[in-house]
């Protein structure tokens, strides 16, 4: 999804800045050092990145709906079906999930959703189970262990 808090600029498109400006024809970036002939950019205190001139910037024209919390934890799902890949009776654990290439990396850690069926007896110990996972999984004789 786009929205203001990830805008970027394009892969490549930006260039390294640790070239020095205004030494000379010799260096390629003499004269003007880049900055063209007069105008309000080639002056000390031109505008800022983002100014349009005294019209309506476009991060102010474009309506902004709800807030991203900085502090959401983003769990990865898993449905049961993909359990059942382990043997009767394992442990399975968020370190098990990533030997077995299930999960690649889990930011703040793993929920275990209900879709599919399950075969196998499991304890599972994951960071959050929705109500139809723990029963489909305890129904088994397997337990839920939330860490």
């Amino acid at each position: 999804m786009m929205d203001l808090s990830n805008l970027r600029p394009a892969e490549g498109s930006v260039l390294s800045d640790n070239f020095r400006r205004g030494r000379g024809h010799g260096s390629g970036n003499g004269k003007t050092a880049g900055k063209g002939h007069k105008g309000q950019k080639a002056r000390s205190g031109a505008p800022r990145p983002g100014f349009e001139g005294g019209q309506m910037p476009l991060y102010r024209r474009i309506p902004k709906r709800g807030f991203t919390n900085r502090n959401r934890k983003e769990f990865v799902a898993i449905n049961v079906n993909v359990l059942d890949r382990f043997d009767n009776g394992a442990e399975v654990t968020v370190d098990t999930l990533i030997e077995s290439g299930i999960v690649k990396d889990p930011k703040d850690g793993i929920k275990i959703l209900a879709n599919g069926e399950l075969t196998k007896k499991l304890t599972v110990k994951a960071n959050a189970f929705s109500a139809a996972a723990k029963e489909k999984i305890e129904a088994l004789g397997g337990t839920c262990e939330v860490i």
